[in-house]
Parts: C-alpha cells; structure tokens; sequence
C-alpha cells in the first residue's frame, strides 16, 4: 500500500527576491500541465510550492525517494559512495528488471547536483520518477531504464542559503557550488581528486550507460533560449568520438530540440559569450577539456551531454524543460539503442597513432551562427564606472548573427605501446584504477627497456586551482634507458578504449595531466650540490682534459652575456656535466614503452 508523502507547509525563507535581476521573459508553456495536481499524494515539494520555486533539502529529498521506493517496484535506491562528511551518494533507479538492469535495454543516466545550487535536475527527476511509478509514463521504462543522480555534491547541497547564485532566479534556497572541502567536482573528471567522482566513476564504469546527462544551469548573458545543451565534435569541431559526435548530432539534436518546442521551450545549444560588455561580440565553444565531463565523456567514448538551463529563466520554466528533455531522451534511447551501441563500438575500436590535446580559442570564427537575442541598452554606471549592460527583458525580433570561435589543438602527443608507473606511486596506480584501465601489475621485479622524459625548465603556477599548484612544461628530452620496475609497479598498455585517456594523463606535457595537476613535484628537487671551493678546480681540470668541452664553454660564455657574468650559473654548467650531478633531477618517473 502507498504511504503517503510528508504535506507540510513549505515557508518562504527568502529575504529578497533578487530584484537587481533583469525582467523575466513571458513564457506559458504547455509543459506546466507535468505539474501535479495540489490532491496527488505524491506531489513533490517543489510543485507544491505556490511559487515553484522551492527545492527540497537533502534529508527530505531523499525521504521522498525513500517513501517512494518502499511503495512501487518500479523504483529502487543503490548507494554508490559516501561525501567527505559521511552523507551517502545515491542514485535512483526506475525500471522494470528488479536488481539486475537486463544489458539489452539501454540505460539513460541523469545526473544532477554536480553544481548544488543548480539542482534543476533533481526535482524535475523527481517528478518523472513519480509519474513513472503511480502516474501516465509507466511505459517509458518497458524497453529502456532510467538512472538518476539526484544529487552528486551533496555536502555541497547542505551548504545552503539564499545568497549562493545570485546571477541565478531560484530555487530561492540553493546549494553551494563547491564540495565540503571546496573542491569543483566538474573539473575532476580525469585528475579524480576527490571521493565523489571517485565513487561516480567507479558507478558509471559498472553501469556501462548508453547516455550520460550532466545537467546544470549557466551562468552569463541574457537570451530567449531556456534550455541549452551541447557536445564535444558539435559544430563539425574535434571529437575523439567522431561516430558518437555524429549520432549526437543528426539524431539526438534533433529529437530533443522537437521535445521541447513541443512543450512551450526554446532549446539551443551551448551559449559561451567571449565580451560580458558587448553581447554581440561573438561565441566560443567554452573548451572541450576532459576535466569536464563532455570532455571527458568524448575521451572515454560515452555518449555525453551537457545541460546548461538558463540562469535568469523561472526556476519552474527550467524544471519543466529538463522534464521534457529527460523524458524525450529515454523515449528516442529506446528507439535508438542499435545505431548508439554502433557508434559506441565504433569510436572505442579508435587508436590514434596521435593525439590531439591542449586545446586553446582560435582566433579565427568557425562559423557565423543564428542567435535569438534578448533587446538590451547601455548606461554609465555610477559604481562601476564604465559603461553596464541593462537587460530590457524582451525578445529581440531580429535574429542576431553570432561569430562563433572553436577551439584548436596546441599539442600532438605521441601513442605509445604502454606506460610504466612505479610502484611508489599508489596513489595515481589507484586512480588509474578507478578510470577504469587495463593494466598488469609486477609481481618481481622487471627490468625493460623505456624512453624517459626529461623536463626542461618546467614551471609551477603561483597560486592554488582546485586545491593544487599546477605544472606545466612546454620542452622534454627523450632518454632510453633500461629500467628496473619494483614489484607493485604497473604497465598501462594503450591498446584499448581508455588509451587515449591514458595518454592525456600520463604524458606530462599535456594540461589534463597528473603532472600539471602538480602531483608529480618530487622531480622539480635537486638532491645534493657541490660547494664553490669544489667545483671550481673540478672545472678547470675538465676544460684542461677535455678541449671540446672547454671549447663549448668558451662559446655558451660570448653568446649569453648574462651567464659569463653570473659566476654560480658558470659553475653550474660544469656540474650538470659531472657523474655527481642528481641523474633524476627533472626526470619524469613514467616510463614510455614503444
């Protein structure tokens, strides 16, 4: 029998109503008629809302989903992994297999919170999961199955007050956008710092989903466009899933875009403004690094999309439209499961002999693009100083033509057969782990012939990303070597469908690495030095032995006025070519087997 939900009176903490806003763009769609009826027994804390613009917190959130898992069948809880504060991760499952998701049907997987103060996601799953179970849309999971993420951050989510967006309107309590150790957790997705993408990808690994959503809300300019979404390879730009890119494009693009027009919503895609003071400057594709989770969905070939709903839209108008993408999506995934797997296969047979990273803005448009704008004037702003935008909160009738900037390849990496992580190293072997590589690991000890790296000049950043110093290097030598791995050391062969992660994160030259995280700056020290009184003689015995040497000298001496004058520098020269100088000093301990 069905409980029925907790119907307690939701008070309006709020203390202002963020008047500094821009107006609100009119909108009646027909998906406001998804909203329950105030006598449905499941009607959910944000519909019941007066406003609807109301999200619940975490511990009746998941009451909710407790209540509604003890009562239908359908639904199912599975705990994936536990917050730095001890609350579970969670997610929710509707289908029609009992435990075990029978691989034939295709699984959607919804994910919200990453961001907590945008958590449009979840409450607009909440109500598809309920109409599921007890109400009109039964059948949606007859031949695919639905796995929601309410909330990914949820100690991010508890931390929570009416001043945490303000670019945003409503839910007018929201969630923080970082983690309880101020960490972003979409800016993990390859580096796996922390516990709650660890877990994620952990889950997403056992799951296999056919369609990854991440969903948030964006931040920026004012536009028509209430629901954004978009894809690595959109726009005829670099995938490293060109089938999927393609079956994202002619096929799911298309389906979603007829969805939600259908339901009274103005999707688009992507919106990345280059000139907050000039709206009409043009557009670039926000970077396709694997940090993020379209990035890193491309890399790892996952069908992935990035849900961005508009800021300044009603909270109730996101939460519809993400109603209608979630349903949509499920509805063309289990038409679709056939060409997606197709594409899938395809993409992750790849093996590119190179690979294209470290992508940066072209400074050439891609294209011109059609943009529904949103009228706008300028004035002086007393505070600022400059001249402001005003958002006039009206449709501008005529279409705005938009250069639109693509991103390009600064850095092509060599594949090579394999990579050697030593055995030191747990704490990157276990997140290698965790990605979801093959990989052998050395019971004894085994000597193997490897191409070494050998960092020139690499330079460490003067303040703190996401709670690291980052690295980068721009020169490295390469150095054969034969090379005793430890037992506990592992060999990464490339030959398989995360290679091309592999190479992204273990080459050190490349910006998604473990290197220019910062989490190898043991190779940057130097172990031991000789003095002055020491070196000195050393060196003129060297020149004296060795007139080629003496000769090179002499030459570095005319050509760089700044080390003949710098008296440590010149005895420096010299030791770097004596047998005491630290071998490992700047070597980059992974070794490259070809």
């Amino acid at each position: 029998m069905a409980q029925t939900p907790d119907t307690r009176t939701l008070p309006n903490t709020a203390p202002w109503d963020q008047p500094f806003l821009p107006p609100e763009l009119e909108w009646n769609g027909a998906s406001r008629d998804l909203l329950a009826d105030a006598s449905n027994p499941w009607i959910t804390d944000f519909e019941r809302d007066p406003a609807h613009d109301f999200s619940p917190d975490y511990a009746e959130t998941r009451a909710w989903f407790d209540r509604l898992d003890a009562a239908s069948d359908l639904i199912r809880i599975q705990q994936f992994g536990t917050s730095p504060e001890g609350r579970p991760i969670y997610a929710v499952i509707a289908s029609r297999d009992g435990a075990t998701l029978d691989p034939a049907k295709p699984v959607l997987l919804a994910q919200a919170g990453i961001h907590p103060g945008e958590i449009d996601g979840k409450d607009a799953g909440m109500m598809l999961l309920r109409d599921i179970a007890f109400g009109s849309k039964g059948d949606l999971i007859d031949r695919a199955n639905l796995v929601l993420i309410p909330i990914l951050s949820v100690d991010g989510h508890e931390r929570a007050s009416a001043y945490s967006r303000p670019n945003q309107r409503g839910p007018r309590i929201q969630g923080w956008r970082n983690t309880g150790t101020n960490q972003n957790l979409n800016r993990d997705y390859l580096k796996l710092d922390q516990p709650e993408t660890q877990a994620l990808r952990t889950y997403i690994n056992a799951l296999k989903p056919d369609l990854y959503l991440d969903i948030h809300v964006t931040d920026g300019m004012d536009y028509q466009y209430d629901i954004t979404f978009g894809f690595n390879g959109e726009f005829d730009a670099f995938a490293r899933s060109p089938a999927i890119a393609r079956w994202l494009d002619r096929t799911f693009k298309p389906a979603i875009d007829a969805g939600l027009e259908a339901q009274g919503h103005i999707p688009g895609p992507l919106v990345f403004g280059i000139d907050d003071q000039n709206p009409r400057a043009g557009l670039n594709d926000g970077g396709l690094g694997e940090r993020f989770s379209n990035g890193w969905g491309d890399a790892a070939h996952v069908p992935t999309v990035l849900i961005e709903n508009h800021s300044l839209k009603p909270y109730e108008q996101r939460v519809l439209g993400t109603y209608v993408f979630l349903e949509t999506s499920l509805r063309l995934l289990a038409d679709e499961v056939a060409p997606i797997r197709a594409a899938i296969a395809a993409d992750s047979a790849l093996r590119p002999a190179e690979i294209l990273t470290n992508f940066e803005s072209d400074p050439t448009p891609h294209q011109t693009r059609p943009f529904k704008g949103v009228l706008y004037e300028t004035y002086e702003s007393p505070a600022s100083g400059r001249t402001e935008i005003r958002w006039l909160g009206r449709p501008d009738p005529e279409l705005w033509r938009m250069p639109y900037y693509g991103s390009r390849a600064s850095l092509r990496l060599r594949r090579p057969t394999a990579y050697w992580v030593p055995a030191y190293r747990t704490d990157l072997i276990e997140r290698l782990r965790i990605t979801g590589l093959s990989m052998e690991t050395l019971d004894a000890p085994r000597t193997v012939q490897v191409e070494m790296l050998r960092l020139i000049d690499p330079t460490i950043a003067t303040r703190a990303n996401e709670g690291h110093l980052q690295m980068s290097v721009k020169e490295v030598q390469t150095e054969r070597r034969d090379w005793t791995w430890a037992p506990g050391s592992v060999r990464v062969p490339t030959d398989q469908p995360l290679g091309d992660i592999a190479v992204l994160m273990l080459e050190p030259q490349s910006q998604e690495s473990f290197f220019a995280w910062g989490l190898f700056a043991e190779v940057t020290s130097r172990v031991e030095y000789i003095e002055g009184y020491a070196i000195a003689p050393l060196a003129e015995a060297m020149m004296a032995a060795d007139l080629a040497l003496k000769s090179e000298f002499e030459a570095k001496l005319a050509a760089d006025p700044a080390f003949a004058a710098n008296g440590d520098a010149r005895l420096a020269w010299f030791y770097q070519r004596t047998p005491f100088y630290d071998d490992r000093y700047r070597l980059y301990p992974v070794g490259r087997e070809d």
